[in-house]
């Protein structure tokens, strides 16, 4: 897992018990955009042979976690709603630089880093989780989003060379602490 600068409050599960129903709609449409936004790349990116044959898995791989999610929304009798804006990835992308390289680079980057906030949010609540099938579902989930950063990581080690990609991914850890530490918690996945 890429090393975090900070780990998220402890409160923040807190947030998220009290009132579940909401976090499990973000939730859903975390995975969706994930899938989306993966698509996204392998068409704005198809020279990049590596990057298609990592993406069209990840999308599918977040595609089905989305219907797992919905699942679990719609057994509840939970209607999904419109996507809200989220603070966090909105704050992050600021951060992406602009010039086709440097977007490209940061762009991987960036979403490596959000990648890996999930996967540590996810296990918490995982652990805080009564045993029985909705926590199978979070470890599992937690499990694959473990995985998931690393791709990105990877496809930039792929296209820029390794020292540029670890200062750039060190400076974007940097700022990614402080956008975390300066959220207000709220019961969402970021």
């Amino acid at each position: 897992m890429l090393r975090l600068r900070t780990k998220t409050d402890p409160a923040w599960i807190d947030v998220v018990r009290a009132d579940f129903d909401a976090f499990l709609v973000d939730h859903a449409a975390c995975e969706r955009k994930a899938s989306a936004m993966a698509l996204k790349l392998v068409s704005h990116y198809s020279d990049r042979t590596m990057l298609v044959r990592e993406l069209i898995p990840f999308a599918q791989e977040e595609l089905d976690h989305f219907a797992r999610v919905m699942a679990i929304i719609l057994d509840r009798g939970l209607a999904p709603r419109p996507d809200d804006k989220d603070p966090y990835v909105s704050a992050l992308m600021q951060l992406i630089k602009r010039g086709p390289e440097q977007y490209f680079l940061d762009r991987l980057l960036v979403l490596g880093i959000v990648e890996a906030r999930g996967c540590e949010r996810l296990g918490l609540v995982a652990d805080a989780l009564e045993p029985g099938p909705l926590k199978d579902f979070y470890l599992d989930i937690t499990r694959s989003e473990a995985r998931h950063h690393g791709i990105f990581v990877r496809l930039a080690r792929e296209y820029f060379p390794a020292e540029t990609v670890e200062a750039r991914l060190h400076e974007l850890l940097e700022e990614e602490a402080k956008i975390v530490d300066a959220l207000p918690l709220r019961p969402a996945v970021h």
